[in-house]
């Protein structure tokens, strides 16, 4: 079985930079860290390796520092890593993320099973996911949140769509979006970080898309139109009162009245 996984870096931390012009984040400003819905669906797609065989490609759209994500995912048990990177492909929202990714896709020879975290922690929209099953006209499933038999034909997964909970069977080529808390994600491991210390990342630019037309990629194939984006001001966490007893009940008396506490 060939499985691809459609990983994702993101801020590691609630402060970023927004570009005033375009109004996206910056992501090279600041700490990144692998998108943490993902390391569920990698963690599902090296686990059905190891039960049916075959190989985990982990795909991801990011500039060229994606690359530590990748090696990460080699030493959890990936067998190939690809990165789209080009400056073309900045800015890109829901729609033009996924249509680049389809077309990654399609590029290192499709898979039977592809598999994405069900959502980012930074965009927050799970739309990746079924926006690319789209683009590739496959079957999907979003929020699952257990896969309850495998065969050498189809997937069956269990999702719980908040109201109700729903079985699917989905013949192969297919896509699916793993919720959180499905597995366990296992740690790198030291041993394969070493053995694939100079296992290849290969890197895809625009010039490598089947589809040339520039419209559908980047900021300028993003119907999406964000007005202003802001990180919101800071409050103060922690007011030291210093004096007498009671001093300290009076002024702490004071800041309870005036946030309206009592």
């Amino acid at each position: 079985m060939k499985i691809i996984v459609c990983m994702k870096q993101v801020p590691a931390g609630t402060k970023v930079d927004i570009d005033p012009e375009t109004g996206a984040m910056k992501r090279m400003s600041g700490d990144t860290r692998t998108n943490p819905y993902d390391l569920f669906a990698l963690e599902t797609a090296i686990s059905l390796r190891e039960k049916l065989g075959g190989t985990v490609t982990v795909l991801t759209m990011g500039p060229p520092q994606a690359e530590t994500m990748m090696r990460d995912a080699y030493a959890c048990g990936a067998d190939d890593a690809v990165i789209l990177s080009d400056r073309k492909f900045a800015g890109a929202d829901v729609l033009a993320t996924s249509y680049a990714l389809a077309q990654g896709i399609q590029v290192i020879g499709g898979a039977d099973l592809i598999i994405c975290g069900r959502q980012t922690t930074d965009g927050d929209t799970a739309q990746v996911g079924p926006s690319i099953a789209e683009h590739l006209a496959i079957p999907h499933a979003a929020w699952v949140a257990e896969v309850t038999d495998v065969t050498e034909s189809s997937i069956t997964v269990r999702q719980d769509l908040v109201s109700v909970s729903q079985v699917s069977e989905l013949p192969y080529p297919c896509l699916i979006t793993i919720d959180k808390d499905t597995c366990v994600p296992r740690l790198p491991s030291y041993r394969l970080k070493k053995a694939t210390a100079d296992r290849p990342v290969r890197i895809l630019s625009f010039a490598d898309m089947p589809d040339q037309d520039l419209s559908r990629y980047g900021l300028v194939g993003s119907p999406t139109s964000v007005e202003q984006m802001f990180a919101p001001k800071e409050a103060e966490k922690q007011v030291y009162i210093e004096g007498t007893s009671a001093e300290k009940a009076s002024r702490l008396f004071a800041v309870l009245n005036e946030n309206k506490i009592i």
